[in-house]
């Protein structure tokens, strides 16, 4: 990252939840979603990330309410969400419970009827017979024109109204890498004069990182998706998690089983994953860097949400998986190991088994050190594994039943198709 450029300290313990507030509720406004707060709270979620809640474009609209991420106005509230003060509200009683609140963001394009088009039309991108276009084929966007520089600060503008009016605390990037990067650059810059904020981009690439504290771990999810089909084992995983540490110091990675475009498009987890949707969950968590809770994972949700009309989450049932997602949620609280300790993979005998060690250094402060140990079964057969290690001994608490157990340099296992575990060296 640029010198320049300080990654919120608030950020590197949490948890990001993301918002389909569309489909959160009946109502799908800001009002419904209150009072789901603290129930998020207790289950430990302290970073809200809300899709985009600026007007829809009625032109070019899909389906019966349109895509989120086709814009009409980059200053104003979709009004089926609620109003400005209902926004502000909102914002208000997720501070008090202590929790940030990050916008999606879309600078790349706009929908096909944006209040910029009639004045400004040098503003987009467009055709050699002045159409206006955009480049990825998708029907209901236009691209916006990068190389005017009044429209660079038109939108920088629009950023920091976002900021002043509603006190966010940082905004998600849509597609961040087909936007040039020395304009995050300007618009972090023109930003944060206001306040630090944390920034996300939805891409992988690494020259981002010198503008983004954190980007997508696609790679990653591309390749669990992989493992699931037979197509790729954990080796080649091991192998993007290599590249992923040779991204800048500070740099984070998001990982996630399921976002807004995951579960439309390509299914939800269980489809993806199907018994080892928990084990990919654990992951996410464990592993060095920022997990994504996508709305109504904690059902758990089974369906694909419709991107384009209204299709509730149904809450009728008590979420079954709160407990299970508080837990590990805690853990990357309590263990500063799991945030920024070392990782050892530990050999199996099996291409869809993966187990590792997340630890701390030891120092003269603190010389017992955290040793985490997690055994994770993608596979849909039952598996036998023997590690051994010199941190595995002493007496290790399973994080999920409780249960204390005592290691000596070696374990054994026997895992039942999408088994999990996560064991923590307890005090000796």
């Amino acid at each position: 990252m640029d010198a320049s450029f300080k990654t919120v300290d608030w950020v590197k313990d949490k948890t990001i939840y993301e918002v389909n507030l569309r489909q959160y509720t009946e109502a799908g406004t800001f009002k419904a979603f209150e009072s789901h707060i603290p129930r998020l709270k207790e289950m430990g979620i302290e970073v809200l990330w809300f899709m985009p809640v600026t007007p829809i474009s009625e032109k070019g609209r899909k389906g019966s309410l349109g895509s989120y991420y086709a814009c009409s106005s980059y200053t104003k509230l979709n009004g089926e969400f609620g109003n400005e003060q209902d926004f502000i509200s909102l914002i208000q009683l997720a501070h008090k419970h202590e929790m940030k609140v990050i916008i999606d963001w879309v600078a790349n394009h706009t929908g096909r009827e944006h209040e910029w088009m009639e004045q400004h039309p040098e503003w987009f991108s467009r055709d050699e017979e002045g159409h206006f276009t955009e480049r990825n084929g998708w029907e209901d966007v236009v691209d916006l024109n990068f190389e005017n520089q009044v429209m660079r600060a038109a939108l920088i503008g629009a950023m920091q109204y976002w900021v002043r009016t509603f006190n966010i605390d940082g905004f998600r990037c849509d597609m961040a890498h087909l936007v040039p990067l020395d304009f995050w650059m300007a618009a972090r810059i023109a930003c944060e004069t206001i306040k630090p904020l944390f920034w996300l981009a939805e891409c992988e690439d690494i020259e981002y990182h010198s503008v983004f504290d954190a980007s997508y771990a696609w790679s990653w999810m591309h390749a669990t998706e992989k493992i699931s089909n037979g197509q790729a084992d954990v080796n080649d995983l091991y192998n993007i998690l290599h590249n992923y540490t040779l991204y800048p110091k500070g740099a984070y990675k998001l990982f996630f089983t399921s976002n807004h475009d995951e579960n439309t498009w390509n299914g939800t987890e269980y489809e993806k994953y199907g018994i080892a949707a928990k084990a990919w969950a654990v992951f996410t968590f464990m592993w060095k860097g920022i997990p994504l809770i996508y709305s109504g994972q904690e059902l758990p949700n089974h369906k694909r949400l419709a991107f384009f009309d209204k299709d509730p989450i149904d809450w009728t049932n008590s979420p079954q998986l709160a407990s299970f997602y508080k837990t590990l949620i805690q853990l990357r609280k309590q263990y500063s190991c799991i945030i920024e300790g070392d990782s050892f993979n530990l050999p199996t005998n099996s291409n869809e088994v993966m187990a590792f060690l997340r630890y701390d250094h030891e120092s003269e402060k603190n010389a017992e050190k955290q040793i985490i140990l997690v055994v994770l079964n993608f596979s849909h057969q039952i598996q036998k594994l023997a590690l051994e290690h010199d941190y595995l001994k002493g007496q290790f608490l399973n994080a999920f039943s409780g249960l204390s157990y005592s290691f000596n340099k070696q374990v054994s296992f026997e895992l039942m198709p999408g088994d999990y575990f996560v064991y923590v060296k307890s005090e000796s």
